[in-house]
């Protein structure tokens, strides 16, 4: 991996109408954190769905600046999994790494939100992140790096339980008709091993963190038991959760949701 990386963080997914967003993924019976907002030059909010050691993210545009851009280019097109985010125990290291290799590397940018903790009080979660230009997008999915400098106000236990018994992210799976160039792609960027399993090429982003894979969009819509034409042509189409209770498909903004026990 490249230095820093320790494996996959978080998964975004891009909603234009978050309110709405939220009520579609509790239906699935996940717990949602409140909602956030995060500091003005990033203008965007958020809920999170958190696991044991990675999470899924919903974001929405609040307020056009530079650094919300790509998001909402890609919302002005539709809902769904825009981008991959993957733990970084430094990210001014880690971006100069990136450079170091000549990769134009966007960032590091800090922010931070205010969180509503189960005592009453307010503590901030603080984040550095760096993101890979545009232009490495791979299968149309975006990728970045996030750094936790508080993570005891994102992984808080009360948020932890799921009435799905979801503790994990498993795998990301990514529409292309390209599955082997998406998945070197990826390799390359993070310098990651790969391995097939059979349609799909599989990168592996980590010890115990999920993977991520890239298949053309009619395998994923028949592992997820949806519609080939649900799912978007190219990018992130589908991810794989584990749960000690067995739960038929789901499908919420844009997303498929599998479900995946032991």
């Amino acid at each position: 991996m490249i230095p820093t990386l320790t494996g996959l963080d978080h998964l975004v997914v891009a909603v234009r109408d978050l309110d709405a967003a939220a009520q579609a993924w509790r239906a699935l019976g996940f717990t949602l954190s409140p909602r956030g907002l995060h500091s003005a030059h990033i203008g965007s909010a958020n809920h999170t769905m958190m696991f044991g050691r990675d999470y899924l993210e919903l974001l929405s545009p609040v307020s056009p600046t530079p650094h919300n851009q790509a998001l909402r280019d890609f919302v002005a097109v539709r809902d769904g999994l825009d981008r991959a985010a993957f733990t970084t125990t430094d990210a001014a290291a880690g971006a100069e790494a990136l450079r170091a290799r000549g990769v134009p590397a966007i960032g590091p940018v800090e922010f931070g939100r205010p969180v509503p903790m189960p005592d009453d009080t307010v503590a901030e979660a603080r984040f550095s992140v760096f993101r890979w230009p545009p232009e490495q997008r791979v299968g149309g999915l975006g990728i970045f790096a996030c750094q936790h400098h508080t993570p005891e106000a994102v992984w808080v236990p009360a948020l932890q339980s799921h009435p799905n018994g979801v503790t994990r992210i498993l795998r990301v799976l990514v529409a292309t008709a390209d599955p082997a160039g998406g998945a070197a792609g990826l390799a390359a960027a993070i310098d990651a091993p790969m391995l097939r399993d059979g349609e799909v090429h599989l990168v592996q982003t980590g010890p115990g963190r999920g993977d991520v894979g890239f298949a053309p969009r009619a395998v994923i819509a028949r592992l997820a038991q949806c519609e080939e034409a649900a799912l978007p042509e190219e990018g992130g189409a589908a991810i794989v959760l584990g749960t000690a209770t067995p739960r038929p498909p789901g499908f919420a903004t844009g997303v498929a949701v599998i479900f995946e026990t032991p």
